[in-house]
């Protein structure tokens, strides 16, 4: 692998959001995750679960439910009180309308997608019609005291089922009348304080399940009002319930992070009487579990540790392999800090500010492995804070240092930062160019003299960067074929002759500068693009998907390179192809032209593309093992792959120069405290 000086960063305090609803998109391959920040995420199934879409929170725009209708379109509803549908194309809000009940705590759509029907704070449940262009209000449902927590349509779409607080009620459609009541609260002998139904399903059968703040999972009869099962699961409350499309399998989430599955079974072997029976209990989460989802072939949870957990059913799995392993996203599938390699200096993403770092320096040496002391510690230079609700979307620093950017969904940012000693001064530039807000990745060139923005429609704009602080709009480059997605990744050359741009449509086009024209398109691939950049010396276009694939495009030849011909014939290593964290940034060894440097969350990667690849039978991950090897022995073993695993969680990876790296960690206990604290548990023999 070479030896390199590593700045090992921990400072970056960054805290994701705690996940606060889920929807799977039925008969589709989309999860749709709304966090307590407001910001949603839609995750791609069949693209080994990447986090394709983000639309950024927003300060007024809390989200409590989420829905697909209509096949794929996306609609929120939270404490504003407004519904609200999500354009995934521009990745923004589309549009909203007032609910006129106050805050909406739940929303569901009918079995096709053509209604939607709401809970309000006000206690009432309204109609709206999902009609082409947005949605139009259709009537209320018969109004009770106390606000509407949660919300589930019978399968005939003929009655709503809704919980609010110490009671359930069953509304006929048609009519508009509640038709049953429940008190949840009947059976529990010297009530002292209120049942709150926190999550509710109507079956098929007619049967009704609860789930309660008494950490109750609770069978109804529709018809006849009474209670037929009761599962008491938790000491605490049981906040969050979803059936699969069977209806043979129910998951729950707890506030004490615990989640658990029940499913249908017979009562003996052979016999038609069925009762539902808790069989499987998990523990991925640390907070509590607010969202859950039940996919065909997998147990999906969310909880405020901000992590997604994805655990496939084993039943449903046709082999044990690669899709049968348990996945957590905490982070996400894109990069939230740059680096300007020439002044050592990081900036840091947070939701609604930038932190500007000065990395620390040291005039020690060492050996391998060893820790060096500091001359100079890493200095905190400025923090620039977004004014306003909106949180931010992208942001970037010039590779000068000189440069910074970002953008949030109406405005565009443009600072100018000078080093006077020890002292930083910075300027915003006036009368930025107008420009198709907002821009969904900012990449500076190699020589920081321009800036190029991704906007909608698959467009970049090109802006020219002036002294002593200004711009102005040179081009905007857009594909030949047009495109309905924005573009959310952007690599160039060195030599500033090319810019390649990925959008939503995972189409790459690759754009000559000094004519600003199209030059050419790679072959379109069936996975998304999670990474990709421009080799320095040869021009080459290296390609991370995420199915772990990795492909090399010559833009001056217009083809893949023979190297990435042969990585396709012969195949990557089994361990590789199955690693469930993608690839988020690929970047070159000027003094080794044939060293590629990538990495994901969990691994460090020098590609070397000199040496011949591992077949399945060899140690992919054997960096430790080669080192108590003699030589003659090490080089039998020697192939492509030089991977390190030391340090993680790795949200950023770059190399300073020929001789040194900077690594961005982001431990997990360090999140953890920051957390509130959690629910304790009583634990056998303390």
């Amino acid at each position: 692998m070479g030896e390199f000086e590593v700045h090992r960063v921990r400072f970056f305090g960054l805290v994701p959001a705690g996940v606060r609803c889920l929807a799977c998109q039925p008969r589709g391959t989309r999860l749709a995750l709304a966090r307590t920040d407001g910001a949603v995420e839609v995750y791609n199934f069949a693209v080994n679960y990447f986090q394709e879409k983000v639309i950024p929170g927003h300060d007024s725009r809390s989200v409590e439910a989420l829905c697909w209708a209509a096949g794929d379109r996306l609609f929120g509803a939270g404490l504003n009180g407004e519904v609200t549908e999500y354009d995934l194309a521009r990745l923004c809000a589309a549009r909203s309308v007032d609910g006129c009940g106050g805050p909406i705590w739940s929303m569901a759509a009918n079995s096709n997608g053509t209604q939607l029907a709401i809970g309000c704070e006000d206690g009432s449940v309204k109609l709206f019609q999902v009609v082409p262009g947005g949605i139009e209000f259709e009537r209320n449902l018969d109004r009770r005291k106390g606000r509407i927590l949660c919300l589930s349509w019978h399968p005939s779409d003929t009655h709503i089922a809704a919980g609010s607080i110490d009671v359930l009620r069953v509304f006929d459609v048609c009519s508009g009348q509640t038709v049953q009541r429940i008190m949840v609260n009947y059976h529990v002998q010297k009530v002292k304080r209120e049942c709150v139904v926190w999550s509710i399903a109507f079956l098929s059968s007619g049967t009704i399940v609860t789930s309660d703040s008494f950490g109750r999972v609770q069978f109804w009869d529709r018809e006849r009002g009474t209670l037929v099962e009761s599962h008491t699961v938790s000491t605490s409350a049981v906040l969050s319930l979803a059936v699969s499309e069977e209806e043979d399998s129910i998951i729950v989430g707890t506030s004490t992070g615990a989640t658990y599955q029940f499913q249908l079974l017979p009562v003996k072997a052979g016999s038609l009487e069925k009762r539902w029976v808790r069989t499987k209990p998990f523990q991925h989460h640390t907070h509590d579990v607010r969202a859950v989802a039940h996919s065909s072939t997998a147990l999906i949870s969310g909880g405020l540790d901000a992590q997604l957990v994805i655990r496939p059913l084993m039943e449903k799995m046709q082999k044990k392999g690669y899709d049968a392993a348990l996945r957590k996203f905490t982070f996400p599938h894109r990069r939230l800090v740059s680096c300007a390699r020439k002044a050592r200096l990081l900036l840091f993403q947070f939701s609604q500010h930038l932190e500007l770092w000065r990395l620390g320096s040291t005039d020690e040496t060492g050996k391998d492995g060893e820790v060096l002391p500091l001359c100079r510690m890493p200095e905190h230079l400025v923090q620039l804070k977004s004014k306003g609700p909106e949180h931010i979307y992208c942001s970037c620093v010039s590779p000068c240092g000189s440069w910074v950017a970002y953008s949030t969904a109406s405005r565009f940012h443009l600072y100018r930062v000078q080093y006077e000693g020890n002292g930083v001064s910075i300027k915003k530039v006036p009368k930025m160019p107008k420009l198709l807000l907002p821009a969904y990745q900012l990449q500076f060139s190699s020589d920081s003299s321009s800036l190029f923005v991704a906007s909608a429609r698959g467009s970049v704009h090109v802006l020219q960067l002036l002294e002593p602080g200004g711009c102005k709009h040179q081009h905007t480059l857009r594909p030949p074929s047009g495109s309905p997605e924005a573009v959310y990744l952007l690599a160039s050359s060195a030599d500033g002759h090319w810019v390649a741009a990925v959008s939503g449509d995972w189409a790459i086009h690759i754009y000559n500068l000094k004519c600003f024209k199209h030059h050419c398109s790679v072959p379109t691939y069936s996975c998304a693009v999670t990474a990709l950049a421009i080799h320095p010396v040869t021009n080459n276009l290296v390609i991370a998907y995420s199915d772990q694939q990795l492909f090399e495009f010559s833009i001056p030849e217009k083809q893949y390179t023979a190297w990435s011909r042969t990585v396709q014939s012969c195949g990557l290593h089994r361990v590789w192809l199955e690693r469930d964290s993608p690839i988020t940034h690929i970047t070159f060894n000027p003094k080794n032209p044939s060293h590629i440097l990538l990495h994901d969350i969990y691994m460090f990667c020098v590609l070397d593309k000199s040496l011949p690849l591992p077949d399945n039978s060899a140690l992919l991950m054997n960096q430790g093992t080669l080192k108590q090897l003699p030589e003659t022995a090490r080089k039998r073993q020697l192939h492509a792959f030089k991977i390190c695993k030391k340090f993680q969680p790795l949200l950023f990876a770059d190399l300073l120069d020929e001789n040194c790296l900077v690594m961005v960690e982001r431990p997990i206990m360090d999140i953890k405290t920051q957390l509130p604290l959690p629910i304790q548990q009583k634990k056998f023999g303390t």
